[in-house]
């Protein structure tokens, strides 16, 4: 993407971006190589009502930033909202996922450290669809990333 020893900028609408089997468009914002390993970038366009299913990243710290719309976050236990301008995290270890609760498709800008979790996005976006559990989990596997449960459900308390 771009030299990990320069500084650089993004704007709106740059950075490749990634069609997942789920129809989710992932834009790449920073990775591995333009950050020196040090974090990864992620903008994710989630449509109303969905998110992932529930998983633990094994080596990276997440942050969620919420550019457009309302989310709903599980933590491990730790139930949290966040609307537009707001942010939640989740650190390594820790059973995760989030809603989009809105009507209308969210925008998050997710961030984590280290670096690395574009690779599982990547290969993610090239299974073909419908995917089904046992090749997102070796996906997963594969990327320090182990799905554990489904997603949250609209009918979950929150």
């Amino acid at each position: 993407m771009f030299n990990s020893t320069a500084p650089f900028a993004m704007q709106p609408g740059e950075g490749p971006v990634l069609e997942t089997p789920t129809g989710d468009a992932i834009t790449v914002k920073a990775d591995t190589r333009s950050t020196n390993g040090s974090l990864t970038v992620l903008e994710l366009l989630v449509a109303p009502k969905s998110g992932p299913a529930l998983h633990i990243h094994v080596r990276e710290d997440e942050v969620w930033w919420v550019l457009e719309g309302d989310f709903r976050f599980k933590a491990g236990d730790t139930l949290l909202r966040a609307s537009t301008g707001g942010m939640a995290f989740g650190p390594r270890g820790l059973p995760h996922n989030f809603q989009n609760v809105g009507d209308a498709p969210g925008r998050l800008l997710i961030v984590t450290s280290p670096s690395g979790v574009e690779r599982f996005f990547e290969q993610f976006a090239a299974l073909p669809g419908p995917v089904d559990a046992g090749a997102l989990a070796a996906v997963g596997h594969a990327n320090w990333i182990e799905f554990i449960g489904p997603p949250l459900a609209v009918s979950d308390p929150l």
